[in-house]
C-alpha cells in the first residue's frame, strides 16, 4: 500500500452539466481533493466531452486543484490552453505521445504538473524513461470513453508492479485509477498500491455526494487502518 496520502478525485464525465457549478460545489463541501475532467475530442475515443471553456469556468467556482485528463489526439497543441485556464495538472495519453519527454516537458514548464494515462492494453514498459518527468500516473480499470463502465480486475497486478518499480526508485509520483471504482473496488486497489482514486458514478450517481465521498473513505480506512 501506498505511504502517500489518499485522494478523491470526482470525475465531472458524471456531473450534471446542467448544474455543474453546484454539484461541484457540493464535492468540495464533502471533502473532495480533486476534480479530474475528462476531455475527449471523438478521435481518441467514442465520446466527446467537455474542453477548454468548461475548465476555465471550473476554476472560477472551486479552489480545488484540477486534473485536465487529454483523451485526444495531438494534446501538445493543447497543452498551454488548458494550464492557462486553469488546470493543475495535465494528464495526457501514452498512446497520444509521439514524443512523450517533451510532451511532458512542455507541461511543467507551461506551469501544471505533468502526468500520463495508461490505457488498459498499454505496457509499463512505455513509461519506464520517464518516470523521473512525472509526478502522477493514471492506470485506466476500463477502457476510456464513457462512465458507468465495470472494473478490469486483470489491472491489479499492472498498479502493484507499477507501485514497486516507483517504491524502488524512491520516486514521489502518485498512482491514479480511474474506471469502476466505488466503495466495492477501492480497496482493492488500494491494496495494490493506488493512492489516487478517480469516482464518477460512484459519487455523482449516488443521489447524496457527501454520503458518496464518505463511504469510498470508509473503505479506504477498513484496508489502510487510516484514511489519509
Amino acid at each position: 500500500m501506498s505511504d502517500r496520502p489518499y485522494l478523491i478525485a470526482p470525475s465531472i464525465l458524471s456531473a450534471d452539466m446542467a448544474n455543474l457549478a453546484k454539484e461541484i460545489s457540493k464535492a468540495e463541501g464533502s471533502g473532495a481533493d480533486l476534480l479530474h475532467v475528462d476531455v475527449m475530442d471523438g478521435r481518441f475515443v467514442p465520446n466527446i466531452t467537455v474542453g477548454i471553456p468548461v475548465v476555465k469556468s471550473l476554476r472560477s467556482h472551486t479552489g480545488l486543484p484540477i486534473d485536465a485528463h487529454l483523451m485526444i489526439i495531438e494534446p501538445d497543441l493543447y497543452i498551454e490552453d488548458f494550464v492557462a485556464a486553469g488546470a493543475d495538472i495535465v494528464t495526457v495519453q501514452a498512446e497520444t505521445c509521439v514524443h512523450l519527454h517533451r510532451t511532458l516537458r512542455a507541461i511543467r514548464e507551461a506551469g501544471a504538473k505533468p502526468a500520463v494515462a495508461l490505457n488498459p492494453a498499454t505496457p509499463l514498459s512505455s513509461i519506464e524513461y520517464v518516470l523521473e518527468e512525472l509526478d502522477m500516473v493514471l492506470i485506466m480499470t476500463v477502457e476510456p470513453g464513457f462512465g458507468g463502465q465495470e472494473f478490469i480486475e486483470a489491472m491489479l497486478p499492472k498498479i502493484g508492479s507499477l507501485a514497486r518499480i516507483i517504491e524502488e526508485r524512491q520516486l514521489p509520483v502518485d498512482i491514479q485509477v480511474d474506471g469502476g471504482i466505488n466503495k466495492a473496488t477501492i480497496g482493492k486497489v488500494v491494496e495494490a498500491g493506488a493512492n489516487v482514486f478517480v469516482a464518477g458514478t460512484a459519487i455523482f450517481g449516488h443521489g447524496d455526494v457527501g454520503e458518496a465521498i464518505h463511504a469510498l473513505r470508509k473503505a479506504i480506512a477498513e484496508v489502510t487502518g487510516k484514511a489519509k
